[in-house]
C-alpha cells in the first residue's frame, strides 16, 4: 500500500478557556484522533458544531500545534516545525475558507490577492508572468479576467468563493483544505462550486479534507467520510458504505436529520442546478 500524503496519530489538540484572574486548564477539543489522506483523494469530515473538525483541518495545516500526537506530510514529519522550516511546505498544503468575504484582503484588487502568492512562493518569477497565470487560474474557474479589477465586496457570494478556490490552486499544491466552503450559498450556487471542486480534483489529481455539516455534500463529492463527535472519530469509511449501513448510532441520527429520506447522489447534475 503507498504511502498516504497527509496522516496523523493520536492528535489531542485544546484550547485554554479565557478568563480573568487564575490561569484555566487547556480543555482538549481533539482527542486521539488518527486518519490518513491518499493522493488523489477527497475525504469528508463532518459532525455538528463543536465537534473539533475546524480544529482538526487547522492542525493538519500546521495552523494549531497539537498537545501531542503527530503529523506527517509526504513523509515528512511536521509536528512542531517552526514557521520557517514550514515554509517550503506551505505552497504545497492550502485552504479554502468558510467566508470568503473576511478571508479576501478587502483593501487588495483580486489581481493583487491572487498575484502576490505567486511572486512570494517564486512560482512567477515577474509581475506580467504573476498576471498571466492569475488570469488563466481564473478561468480555470469560470471567471472573466476583468474581476481581476475589482474589490472583493464588488463581487458576488459565488464569485469570491471562485476566486477563494483559485488562490488556493494558483500555487499548484498538493493538498488542499475545504472548511464548510459552500455553506453560506444558495443550492444552484452551491452546485456550481462542488462541480468544480469535482473537475480539479480529478484534473490536478489533489488531495481534499472538505469539512461540512451536510451529508448530502459530502456524499456528493468525497471518496471517504470520517465522523466526528466531541472530539473523536466515531466511524469511518467509503461514503456509500457508510450512507447505506451506518455502523454507529450518531451515525445514524446524523443520516436521519437529512431532510430528504434518501440523500440524492445526482443532485449536482440536474438541469435545475446546472450553471
Amino acid at each position: 500500500m503507498a504511502e498516504p500524503l497527509l496522516s496523523a496519530q493520536n492528535l489531542v489538540i485544546g484550547y485554554r478557556r479565557a478568563a480573568f484572574g487564575a490561569s484555566q486548564p487547556i480543555v482538549p477539543v481533539v482527542k486521539g484522533v488518527s486518519l490518513s489522506i491518499a493522493r488523489g483523494e477527497v475525504v469528508g469530515i463532518v459532525g455538528e458544531s463543536g465537534s473539533g473538525k475546524t480544529t482538526l483541518g487547522r492542525a493538519l495545516l500546521g495552523l494549531i500545534a497539537p498537545m501531542s500526537g503527530s503529523i506527517a506530510f509526504d513523509g515528512t514529519p511536521v509536528s512542531g516545525l517552526d514557521e520557517q522550516r514550514m515554509r517550503p511546505l506551505r505552497r504545497r498544503m492550502q485552504m479554502i475558507f468558510q467566508d470568503p468575504m473576511s478571508s479576501l484582503n478587502p483593501r487588495h484588487r483580486i489581481r493583487r490577492i491572487l498575484t502576490a502568492p505567486l511572486l512570494l512562493h517564486k512560482v512567477a518569477r515577474t509581475m506580467r508572468e504573476a498576471d498571466q497565470q492569475a488570469a488563466m487560474t481564473l478561468e480555470r474557474v469560470g471567471l472573466p479576467p476583468g474581476v481581476l479589477t475589482r474589490y472583493p465586496h464588488e463581487i458576488s457570494g459565488g464569485q469570491r468563493q471562485r476566486v477563494g478556490i483559485a488562490r488556493a490552486i494558483m500555487l499548484k499544491p498538493d493538498f488542499v483544505l475545504a472548511d464548510e466552503i459552500v455553506s453560506g450559498l444558495d443550492v444552484s450556487t452551491q452546485a456550481q462550486v462542488l462541480r468544480l471542486i469535482g473537475a480539479l480534483t480529478r484534473e490536478m489529481g489533489l488531495a481534499m479534507a472538505f469539512i461540512s455539516h451536510d451529508l448530502s455534500v459530502i456524499r456528493a463529492i468525497c471518496d471517504r467520510v470520517i465522523v466526528m463527535r466531541q472530539g473523536e472519530i466515531v466511524e469511518e469509511g467509503a461514503c456509500d458504505v457508510v450512507f447505506d449501513a451506518p455502523r454507529a448510532a450518531y451515525t445514524r441520527s446524523l443520516i436521519d436529520a437529512i431532510p430528504l429520506p434518501v440523500p440524492d447522489s445526482t443532485w449536482l447534475t440536474r438541469v435545475d442546478v446546472a450553471a
